[in-house]
């Protein structure tokens, strides 16, 4: 459309992502015990004490979950423009360049194909590390386009989510996303094809409420935050307190929302497995 050019803020009271600090020694955010760095980098920046998983790059969860030299990364010249001339205390633009300076990409969506253990799959990973993974029309697009290859090569899907929600500076054009990806989901289903969804640390707002709880299957990593709102709003809305661990991935499979909660060590396993069975 006109306003693409060839890429929100997070939701109200969305989390903000963990950063592992500078140094040898660093916090955990979860348990707030002092760890060695080089002792949670050993663990794929997992927390020796709780098990907290620590957010990891794209870059990262690629090498992750992909056969090494066999990922090939699709839409990259797709970056945003600004079709609404948003401001608040600086232009979107702006705020878009400063993030596509920071991170070296053009918007908060990497797609592509590579080998899970000599399988093809096409693989749609959320960066948070742009505008807090908030999903605005590139991201929408990206991931259509992602599953119409899938579609044509009769490929399985894995979509892998970090993000605060909706990208309010896009408005109504972000919002449009949450059908726009729901639907390109529908067509994977009406082809048989596996569309599984791993719900990485944190997960809120408008991609909660739309595509992220999509898929056939529902993972999630050890106590990722997930949700829609925050709970300080929920709280203030409903009057109440909260149950303790709360929006958490645990609460979550106990309320049965998600399928598995799975150890970052294991997830390439797992998920190989999972799309063996389609």
């Amino acid at each position: 459309m006109a306003w693409f050019k060839k890429q929100k803020t997070t939701e109200p009271d969305a989390p903000k992502r963990s950063k592992i600090s500078e140094g040898m020694w660093l916090k955990c955010n979860h348990c707030r015990e002092i760890v060695y760095r080089k002792e949670v980098d050993r663990n794929n920046k997992v927390c020796p004490k709780c098990d907290y998983h620590f957010p990891i790059s794209v870059m990262e969860r690629i090498a992750l979950l992909v056969d090494l030299g066999t990922f090939k990364e699709w839409d990259v010249e797709i970056g945003p423009q600004d079709p609404l001339n948003f401001q608040d205390t600086k232009s979107y633009k702006d705020r878009v360049r400063a993030h596509q300076g920071k991170t070296g990409r053009k918007d908060a969506m990497m797609t592509g194909e590579g080998m899970m253990n000599g399988r093809r799959v096409v693989l749609c990973i959320f960066d948070f590390s742009f505008m807090g993974g908030s999903m605005g029309s590139v991201v929408g697009e990206k991931i259509c386009r992602a599953i119409d290859r899938a579609l044509e090569a009769r490929l399985p899907v894995i979509l892998v989510t970090t993000s605060g929600g909706a990208r309010m500076q896009e408005g109504i054009l972000s919002l449009m996303q949450m059908a726009k990806t729901s639907a390109a989901v529908a067509k994977l289903g009406e082809a048989k094809l596996p569309f599984i969804c791993l719900l990485a640390d944190p997960t809120f707002g408008g991609v909660t409420a739309s595509i992220a709880m999509l898929g056939d299957v529902i993972l999630a990593e050890p106590k990722a935050l997930i949700g829609f709102a925050g709970p300080r709003v929920i709280e203030q809305t409903i009057k109440q307190q909260l149950p303790d661990q709360f929006q958490r991935a645990e609460f979550l499979l106990e309320h049965g929302m998600i399928d598995m909660i799975v150890e970052r060590r294991q997830l390439k396993e797992t998920l190989s497995t999972l799309v063996s069975h389609f």
